[in-house]
């Protein structure tokens, strides 16, 4: 998709933190490419009870995998929905990969996440376009800007996920994978 449109046109199709009409079309396939698994063990869809309506909404992600665990990050800071509706439902979440895993997603203290930013930009080329900061830049850059970008640890409660730093297959849940980033 980063060949296919510029990164401006990329921004400009989250303008105010919000999902244009054609960022909502690429959702909508990506969800459901992501939720199939036809991708790398790195994107997900996540279903959230949605905090308005009370239905599963759904949102395809990239995760960052670092020390061992798997995190989501908002490209698009504290305002998204998907954020919003993770701490409407108290980190309660779905992600779905060929298969549902119950989750609860912990959110990480800005002082933890700017190491987990830095990998999720050098591993989530979408992202990049909406952080404001180079994927190769000093991890003091990442620490001025952690704040306004949230981050969650996936820690599966009724299943596994794919372990990071795995080739293939199913990994031991991200609680308790072993090994750092690859």
């Amino acid at each position: 998709m980063r060949n296919l449109l510029s990164e401006r046109k990329l921004r400009a199709m989250y303008a105010g933190g919000r999902a244009d009409p054609a960022a909502r079309r690429y959702a909508r396939l990506w969800a459901a490419a992501f939720g199939r698994g036809l991708s790398s063990r790195r994107w997900v869809t996540l279903e959230v009870t949605g905090r308005r309506t009370g239905r599963v909404a759904r949102f395809p992600l990239g995760m960052a995998d670092w020390d061992g665990q798997w995190y989501l990050v908002s490209m698009l800071g504290e305002d998204c929905n998907w954020v919003r509706n993770v701490r409407a439902a108290s980190g309660r979440a779905v992600l779905r990969r060929r298969r549902a895993v119950a989750c609860q997603l912990a959110e990480v203290p800005a002082a933890e996440r700017p190491e987990i930013i830095r990998r999720y930009l050098q591993k989530v080329p979408g992202g990049r376009p909406h952080i404001p900061v180079s994927k190769d830049a000093p991890l003091p850059e990442f620490a001025a800007i952690s704040p306004r970008y949230p981050v969650f640890r996936v820690i599966p409660l009724d299943g596994r996920l794919p372990g990071p730093g795995r080739a293939r297959g199913v990994g031991a849940p991200a609680a308790a994978a072993a090994g750092g980033a690859k």
